[in-house]
């Protein structure tokens, strides 16, 4: 469902942005049907209200020797905020993102690291920090596709 104010044009130019953040302005116009200042104008817009919040690069974590993969599960005590299960597992460089969860779990930890011993070493970590009760990991095989 469209949020307000975004009409099908603005999804498609954000969906060509998702498939290359460094797609021109021209190549998307011609995709969508409007001039270069056109789409320039609406990606201002679209940016200003807060639906483009930023551009990245895509990087194979594989060519940066992070072989080893998982998700994990943190139970932490009831008394832990998301702020302090942010600030506990922020410091450890292989947490790639932390999301707060319902259900049994806190948080969700998706985690990365050079090989399945750092992998080892990051958990021990992480399972020392204060309020952090247990965790449960899912290491990947095989990512199938990533958006």
């Amino acid at each position: 469902m469209p949020r307000p104010g975004i009409d099908d044009v603005d999804e498609r130019i954000v969906a060509l942005l998702r498939e290359n953040a460094r797609r021109s302005f021209q190549d998307i116009g011609r995709h969508v049907h409007l001039s270069a200042p056109a789409v320039k104008r609406r990606v201002d817009r679209l940016e200003r209200d807060g639906v483009l919040i930023g551009y990245t690069a895509v990087v194979d974590p594989r060519a940066l020797g992070w072989n080893a993969e998982a998700f994990v599960d943190l139970i932490c005590d009831g008394g832990m905020s998301g702020a302090e299960i942010k600030s506990a597992v922020e410091r450890e460089p292989g947490v790639v993102s932390a999301h707060t969860v319902a259900g049994e779990a806190s948080a969700l930890l998706h985690v990365m690291a050079p090989d399945t011993k750092a992998l080892e070493l990051a958990l021990e970590r992480i399972r020392a920090t204060p309020g952090v009760i247990r965790t449960v990991t899912e290491v990947v095989l095989s990512t199938l596709f990533t958006r």
